[in-house]
């Protein structure tokens, strides 16, 4: 398909926040909407990358309330927008082996029940009795909650993708972005490597590579690419069916069920910001060392595969969603700091509100805007899976 010489809106970034927010625009019936993928094919960045999750266990209420918007779209997906997803409630198990985290933990668990999430409190005890291929002599308690889950990152990008398409959005991928066009602090244009774009409104939803796309319009953005790293395991047929997601929180160490296998996980600490997505041999036997003392059961699986991905992290861990002061017509779906894929659909159904009515009624989001970085508002997420050290800040 040749590229339009003008639209009203155009999508960088064709992951789960870009195919959201077209589908989210189609519904409401704006389809002058170009979604522009870089790749061969749509979702194969951050979102392909990620290992699936879907929680309501977060510390913030604004965290839990787009759980609460976006989790049941989910659960609604194979209706609307009509794709199977490979939903998965297998809950999710936090390990708690230090007092400080048991202490926030317990004052999280507490934000969370008075929102309707129905986390439990494990003790020890419990944890091992639950989860007996744990060792977890050490695990003083842990949450859980059963509404937590898995699902397929792809398939969730490409239902909306065929779905925004069949509704009159253009879709395209094998199209780079190289540069965006202003004129009096409004913008006019998208540059690409096929052509420009005449073009009112721009959509940044570039995930890690949002600051480079950012820079295009003048716009400094405090997203910071870092990379994270997982593999799945061959056959394991002792892991029972009712396994859950498991998370050693103090290690931002993973394992999940995944086929007839698990998927592991974890985050290394001294990782360097960049957009580097080979696999780090070294820290993947750093990793499966930690892992198997973890869940001793690992030893006796071979590697089926690995992969290296991105997150986009923010100073606070929260994301940015809306538009950017002085520059009318440049709006922001990034920075989720892990967390995009499973708040994508809530998300893309916000910014179209912001776009179509001037802002988000279905949930009140003005918290995470643009400016509360130079103003001093940030949000600081204690639930996050990455880099361990940033947890002692």
């Amino acid at each position: 398909m040749s590229l339009p010489a003008t639209t009203q809106i155009v999508i960088i970034g064709g992951g789960v926040m870009g195919a959201s927010t077209a589908y989210h625009l189609a519904r409401r019936g704006c389809t002058d909407v170009l979604l522009l993928e870089k790749q061969e094919f749509f979702g194969m960045g951050a979102t392909g990358r990620c290992a699936g999750g879907i929680r309501y266990q977060f510390s913030t209420e604004i965290n839990i309330r787009l759980s609460l918007l976006s989790l049941p779209m989910l659960d609604r997906f194979e209706e609307e927008p009509g794709q199977a997803i490979g939903l998965r409630r297998d809950g999710y198990l936090f390990l708690l082996t230090n007092e400080r985290d048991v202490a926030r933990f317990r004052h999280n668990m507490a934000l969370q029940r008075s929102l309707g999430v129905p986390t439990e409190w494990l003790d020890g005890d419990e944890v091992r009795r639950r989860v007996p291929l744990l060792a977890a002599d050490d695990v003083i308690a842990a949450t859980f909650c059963a509404r937590d889950g898995l699902a397929d990152p792809n398939s969730v990008v490409m239902g909306y993708v065929t779905a925004a398409r069949r509704l009159g959005v253009t879709a395209l991928t094998g199209v780079a972005v190289t540069g965006i066009e202003r004129a009096g602090g409004r913008i006019t244009g998208v540059v690409t490597d096929r052509g420009t774009i005449a073009c009112e409104t721009v959509v940044n939803a570039a995930g890690p590579w949002s600051a480079l796309v950012s820079e295009m319009a003048g716009v400094p953005l405090p997203v910071t690419p870092i990379r994270r790293q997982m593999l799945t395991t061959t056959a394991l047929p002792e892991v029972p069916p009712d396994f859950p997601f498991v998370i050693d929180f103090a290690q931002s160490l993973y394992f999940h069920r995944e086929g007839d296998g698990l998927l592991t996980g974890q985050s290394n600490p001294e990782e360097p910001p960049g957009y580097d997505e080979r696999v780090d041999r070294a820290w993947e036997m750093a990793h499966m060392e930690a892992a198997i003392r973890r869940l001793p059961l690992l030893a006796q699986a071979g590697r089926a595969a690995h992969w290296a991905g991105l997150y986009e992290v923010t100073p606070d861990a929260h994301p940015i969603i809306g538009g950017v002061p002085g520059m009318d017509g440049y709006f922001l779906v990034t920075g989720f700091s892990g967390h995009g894929f499973m708040h994508g659909p809530a998300a893309g159904l916000l910014l179209s509100e912001i776009l179509l009515d001037g802002h988000a009624h279905t949930l009140d989001v003005s918290q995470l805007d643009y400016a509360r970085f130079a103003a001093g508002r940030q949000i600081r997420e204690y639930n996050v899976i990455y880099r361990c050290s940033e947890k002692e800040s």
